[in-house]
Order: C-alpha cells, then structure tokens, then sequence
C-alpha cells in the first residue's frame, strides 16, 4: 500500500472511532442523568433535601381602643355615632442577639452513578428578644423547619426559659408559640436538633435585608475541603482542626440580605467522569496514531490501517469497559481495570504485528502516556486543561525532534520493509 492511501485509511479510521466516542460519552451522560433524576428522589426521602434554615420570625402583637365615628339612619333621622372598638397591631422586630453553634458531618453515598454529598448536622440556636416597645403585649415566635418532610431528633424548643416543646406541634412545617411580654422584658428562645440534608446547608438571618444586632455563628466541619454557597457571607474566622475546620461570623451589628452556608464536598461522579474520558479519547488516539506513524515512517515499517482500527479497538475497549464498570466497582479499580485490559490488548497484538520490543517498549510507553495519562487528567479538576496542553506540547517537541531530518518526500515514497512474520517451530 502507498504511504498515501495509508495516510488516507488511517484519517478514515480515526474518522470512525471518533464518532463511536461520540456516541459512548453522549450514552454515559444520558445514563448518569437519568439515574440522578431516579435516584435523586428516594435519596432525599432517606437523608432530606438541602437545608436552609431561616432565624425564628418575632411579631410582637399589642391592642387598642380607638374611637370609631359612623352614621346611622333611625326613623328616617340620621344621628351620630361613636363607639370604641378593639384595633389588633402587629409589628416584625429582629433578635437583640443571636448565638448559634452548627456541626456538619459529612456522609458521601454512591447510589447507581451518581455520588450524592449528604451531611448530618448538629444545630442550636439561642436568641433573645428585648422588649423595647412602651407597652406591653403578646410576642409570637414563629419557626420554621428548613425541610417540613426532614426527620428532627433530638427536637427541643424554649421560649422564656420554658421548655415549649410539648406544645409544639408543626402545621406546614412551622411552629407558633406566644408569649406575654412588657415592657423592657428580655425573652430568651432556644431551638436545638439533629438532622439530615444533601449538598449545601445555609442560615438566613432576615428576610430580605436585615439588621444583625450581636450575632455569633460557630460552625464546625469534620472535612477539609470547604466551599461557600452563592450569595452567602465569608467567615470572619476560620482554622484548621484535626479532621477539618472551624469558622465563625461575628458581627456587632449588620445590616445585610446575605446568608451564611456551607456547600458540601462532591465527589468525582463517577458516570460525568466516563463521559468526559469518551469525549475527550479522540484527542489522546489522534496523538497516539501520530507516534506509531512517526516510528513506523523511521524504521521503515509498515502498519496497515486495519491495524490501526484494531488499535483504536484496544482504546476503545478502555472507556467502554470503565463506563460500565464504574456503577458497580469503586473508581479506582475500575480505571486500574479498564487501563491495564487496554495495554494489554495493544502490547499483545503490536507483539504480533511488528516485534515484541516495539510492543513492550514503544508501543506501551505511548499508551502510558496518551490513555492512561490525558485519562488522569481529568481527575485534577482545575488542572486538566492546563495537563493535556503540556502533553500536547511536549508531544509535539517530541515529533519535530524525531522527524526534524526526515526527508518527507523520500520517505513517503519509499516502500516499507516487509512485516515480519513470527517463526513457528517444526511439528
């Protein structure tokens, strides 16, 4: 075969598998969808949704006697008439000080494809309410659950030092309780749990913009890799512990409409990850098939582009085994797995094809590097991009370098050596 018609076959090769790559990551991503929307629901029943747990609402009500004037029709004379009537008042009035302590535990679950980021949390709050107002009236304490379908253990509430808690029966999530109060009066309310939710948990101290007067928020991870939801304020401390780190917001007084939370560390998901592989396989085959030429061209040997489809077969084989391996194995072993199944395939048949030293050497160092390494890649989010550029380049600098004294023309023309074939012993 001409170098021609060689260079053609193996562009319709690559061609070809590139689309079956295509196809492969676009099936992945579909599978990893539609377990996540599957799976996501029955998850959320077991461990509860993502918690935003809002400051107990106070509305102090109060009533009045004020003087209404109407006119009536009697006998056919009209006459007026004044009467006192009962005006019912409501005000919303924020905490004179805020103390909260928050303990995240991390629990990450792999259910299908999808890994889901579910945290225990270990929540107390104490407020206290001061009475400013010159008279005295009814204080109405209005919390909600962050999740009216959660599980709360442990649920305590306290409301002017008494326990509450008896009296508390949730109605859409929320709970009511009053109290009398007068003037210069201080109420202090206090609400603890334990809890379950999935992927970020916040804490909103007003709705809308609101003034944090005294506010204090403790909150402790047992995980290093912190992250902080949108819109949401950045600690005003933070250390390191042993097993993760401790953060608090502190303010003397504040007026904002931002919340305060935490996003839960996610795991590489494991069906993302085989379509990222597919999609980018094509990338890593092309550089690849350009060393395997170049050596081919150097030593004069002839690599048929049936070969080459065979060769892309064994990379092939790398992300379609990985792909469906990956829901019921761990993500390491899989990778382990589907790589070594791949070089396997490639050293044995180049052993065939060409020599074993080609086979063993060149060949598996090639793999090693344009499989197994542009696949690592993606598991350094942040870096992934930048690694297949330096792999790109170097790559590059490792082709001039090689064919920098190639007389192309002669070496296109030229006829490759003949294959050798493997000598069978004598029955």
């Amino acid at each position: 075969m001409s170098s021609a018609k060689r260079i053609v076959g193996i562009i319709l090769v690559f061609g070809l598998v590139s689309i079956a790559w295509l196809v492969l990551g676009g099936v992945m991503l579909q599978r990893s969808a539609s377990q996540s929307g599957a799976l996501r629901g029955s998850v959320s029943e077991l461990w509860g949704s993502p918690q935003s747990q809002q400051a107990p609402a106070l509305i102090f009500h109060w009533d009045t006697l004020e003087e209404r004037i109407s006119t009536e029709t009697s006998d056919g004379r009209e006459r007026t008439v004044r009467r006192m009537e009962k005006v019912h008042h409501s005000k919303n009035l924020m905490p004179a000080s805020t103390r909260i302590a928050v303990g995240l535990t991390l629990d990450q679950r792999l259910k299908g494809l999808v890994w889901y980021s579910l945290y225990n949390i270990d929540f107390k709050g104490a407020w206290e309410y001061r009475h400013r107002e010159p008279i005295p009236g009814q204080l109405e304490v209005s919390f909600s659950f962050p999740d009216a379908s959660g599980i709360y253990d442990n649920f305590r509430i306290a409301v002017a030092e008494a326990d509450r808690g008896s009296e508390a029966t949730p109605v859409d999530g929320r709970i009511d309780l009053f109290v009398e109060v007068q003037p210069g009066q201080r109420v202090p309310i206090e609400i603890s749990y334990h809890s379950r939710g999935m992927d970020e948990w916040r804490y909103l101290p007003a709705p809308g913009v609101g003034n944090l007067e005294d506010f204090a928020l403790a909150m402790t991870t047992d995980f290093k890799a912190i992250d902080f939801p949108a819109a949401t304020m950045s600690p005003s401390t933070r250390s390191e512990t042993a097993t993760g780190h401790a953060l608090e917001w502190k303010f003397a007084r504040a007026v904002t409409g931002q919340q305060i939370g935490m996003v839960m560390p996610a795991r590489i998901q494991p069906g993302e990850m085989a379509a990222q592989l597919a999609f980018s396989a094509p990338i890593s085959v092309l550089f690849f098939f350009l060393l395997m030429f170049v050596l081919a061209t150097l030593r004069n040997i002839e690599i048929h582009p049936i070969n080459y489809f065979f060769l892309a077969g064994a990379f092939f084989a790398f992300h379609l085994l990985f792909g469906y391996s990956v829901d019921h194995v761990q993500l390491v072993p899989a990778f382990v797995l589907s790589s070594a199944v791949s070089i396997f395939l490639v050293v044995t048949y180049l052993r065939l094809v060409v020599s074993p030293r080609f086979a063993f050497v060149e060949a598996a160092l090639a793999q090693l590097v344009y499989l197994v390494g542009f696949s690592l890649a993606h598991f350094w989010e942040g870096y992934t991009g930048l690694t297949v550029t330096v792999l790109s380049v170097l790559t590059l600098f490792l082709l001039m370098q090689l064919t920098g004294r190639i007389r192309w023309a002669e070496a296109l023309g030229r006829k490759p050596a003949p294959t050798p074939v493997a000598a069978t012993s004598a029955g």
